[in-house]
């Protein structure tokens, strides 16, 4: 039986621009001194979940949230499946789909020929793999956990510069790696209790989740995540959507619109899910590239109480880096700043916990 590698990574290691990993440290440390380990956590914008996957490992009952379907995904193999339960079985199905021959289908036609996101070899492995498990009817975890791989592997051998807004003119010298699937780092259930993965609008959820702390960390400015990351949106929902354009986006990457990517919008939608809040303490996570300015989040969070404000100087994503590119390849743009400032907004009376920062 082909052996299944642990991840070289102990936390989710999916390319993803907004992702929290060189944040970590700062965060849990915030979020320990408000709230102790066992609390329940909500994470209302949980993205890849590394956040989630970290304050289960560290002993908080987790409650992860995202509306988009890749990302609910990842939160249940990371957050709500537990390792003692599921490493095993994940184990042996991995070693088992590891061995599929490929199969070249509408996945591959769309994603590796139409447009150039993975090399065809590699898309035709990801698309036996695929229709390998949407044939197992697997519980939702053990599934969830399976994409997860999957997801993974493809993710390290695609042919982009970590946005799915475009791919590379020449195919990347990882593309032409072989697709490879590990067992996703698993976390055993924290002695606070079973944690869980929600698919609901943050607004929408914000209200019905009883909990110790609420994190949120939500999309600050016009990038879409799910136009960002359309190709996984498909490969978990599996459902072969009408795409438009060069980089074969979803249709439904028009409709799907979130207040959020909107600069009238973000104000009152955020405003909304933090009045919506059940919890005495809130972190907020953003970034001085948002639509919202720090005086504006401090005036949405005083009312909760006292506030803390922790500045945080951050590398900007990879294509802030590289500079802007069209639909062809061809630089349009030049490199702005490289470095951002994120802002950690603790608000409620255990924020006295945190030393105030100066701005």
């Amino acid at each position: 039986m082909p052996r299944i590698a642990a991840p070289a990574d102990p936390q989710p290691v999916i390319k993803y621009i907004g992702s929290k990993r060189a944040l970590l440290t700062q965060i849990l440390s915030a979020i320990g001194a408000a709230v102790p380990a066992g609390a329940t956590v909500a994470d209302l914008f949980s993205g890849t979940a590394r956040v989630g996957h970290a304050l289960k490992g560290a002993g908080y009952r987790v409650l992860a949230n995202d509306h988009n379907a890749y990302a609910h995904t990842l939160a249940i193999c990371y957050v709500q499946a537990d390792a003692e339960r599921w490493a095993e079985p994940a184990t042996r199905l991995l070693a088992e789909l590891q061995r599929l021959p490929p199969r070249a289908g509408w996945f591959t036609e769309t994603y590796c020929v139409a447009a150039r996101y993975f090399h065809p070899d590699n898309g035709a492995r990801i698309e036996a793999i695929r229709e390998a498990i949407a044939g197992l009817g697997a519980e939702p975890e053990l599934e969830a956990i399976l994409l997860t791989s999957l997801l993974e592997a493809a993710d390290r051998v695609d042919s982009t510069a970590g946005l799915q807004m475009a791919y590379m003119k020449q195919w990347a010298a990882r593309a032409r790696n072989p697709l490879a699937l590990r067992l996703p780092a698993l976390q055993p259930r924290p002695a606070a209790g079973p944690c869980a993965a929600f698919c609901e609008d943050a607004e929408a959820v914000a209200a019905r989740l009883d909990c110790d702390l609420a994190y949120l960390d939500p999309p600050y400015n016009q990038h879409s995540y799910l136009r960002n990351y359309h190709v996984w949106e498909t490969l978990v929902r599996w459902d072969q959507p009408e795409v438009y354009g060069i980089a074969n986006k979803r249709t439904d990457c028009r409709t799907r619109r979130s207040a959020f990517n909107s600069r009238p919008g973000i104000g009152p939608a955020l405003n909304r899910t933090i009045a919506a809040l059940r919890c005495p303490t809130v972190v907020v996570s953003f970034n001085d590239e948002g639509y919202l300015g720090r005086a504006a989040l401090e005036a949405m969070l005083r009312p909760r109480g006292p506030l803390r404000v922790i500045e945080i100087p951050y590398g900007r994503y990879v294509g802030a880096k590289i500079g802007i590119h069209n639909p062809k390849g061809e630089k349009v743009g030049t490199v702005g700043r490289l470095t951002n400032t994120e802002y950690l907004f603790v608000s409620g009376e255990l924020a006295l916990a945190l030393p105030p920062q100066a701005a």
